[in-house]
């Protein structure tokens, strides 16, 4: 996403093939990053029937939403983002491990990453064990915390084995993938996640300025609920140029 000619305007140092909304590409890439196989992401098949939400495994641990980039939407995020401050670890933010985006198509690995870093999925990594410890988002993970919001989006830049397992993941799916990298795409992710830290919802876009905070869970309940499902469907009822979205959420595997 890029509004043009507003000094909101995404720089990007670098370009990689966009990710297919699949839940499957999006699983291995977890995997691959270092999260146990006791995770996965499903697709949300409705936001509004209740047979079919029963159907999904719960906790959701995240939701991870694709949406059209439209003219309308950029002039939303224009007009909302003037008004905030760009992100810095002494916010008041709740602890919310945020990742600058200045990878261009790689809003899916972004999402993942918050996804991750910001949920109960975070105590898969760490020091638990060796292999998490040493796995790809472990290490990010140990290394960010000690750098500012620039710092870890060159790191994230700069990363050779999370650039290698991400251009693998890229090519797969069930559509052919784009052969430039450089050639902009039309949708986007967001992640949406209840925080391990303050149990407060956060829609996470790292094109966008800073965490925006959606207000509190209650604590019996996970990121499928009202209060996310409430801006999803806002953001759905607002496009009117497109509305072709799609939604996968984290979830145990195998249940």
């Amino acid at each position: 996403m890029n509004v043009v000619g507003s000094e909101l305007s995404q720089q990007y140092r670098k370009h990689f093939i966009p990710l297919e909304s699949n839940p499957e590409v999006f699983t291995e890439l977890l995997h691959k990053l270092g999260v146990s196989p006791a995770l996965e992401f499903q697709d949300v098949l409705s936001l509004d029937d209740p047979e079919l939400l029963a159907f999904l495994p719960r906790p959701v641990l995240a939701l991870i939403l694709v949406f059209p980039t439209t003219s309308s939407y950029d002039n939303k995020v224009y007009e909302e983002d003037a008004e905030r401050q760009p992100y810095s670890a002494s916010h008041d933010d709740g602890d919310v491990v945020f990742f600058k985006q200045t990878i261009n198509n790689a809003c899916g690995l972004y999402a993942i990453l918050h996804a991750i870093c910001n949920s109960e999925a975070r105590s898969e990594l760490g020091t638990r064990t060796p292999e998490a410890r040493d796995s790809i988002v472990g290490r990010l993970e140990h290394q960010c915390s000690r750098l500012g919001p620039d710092e870890v989006a060159l790191l994230l830049e700069t990363d050779i084995e999370l650039e290698r397992v991400y251009v693998e993941l890229a090519q797969k799916g069930d559509t052919e993938a784009p052969g430039n990298a450089e050639d902009e795409v039309d949708y986007h992710y967001v992640c949406f996640v209840k925080s391990h830290e303050d149990g407060h919802l956060y829609q996470l876009d790292g094109d966008r300025k800073c965490p925006i905070q959606l207000g509190a869970v209650p604590a019996n309940e996970d990121v499928l609920s009202d209060p996310c499902l409430r801006v999803i469907r806002g953001m759905i009822a607002q496009e009117n140029e497109n509305a072709n979205f799609n939604l996968m959420a984290l979830v145990p595997a195998g249940s």
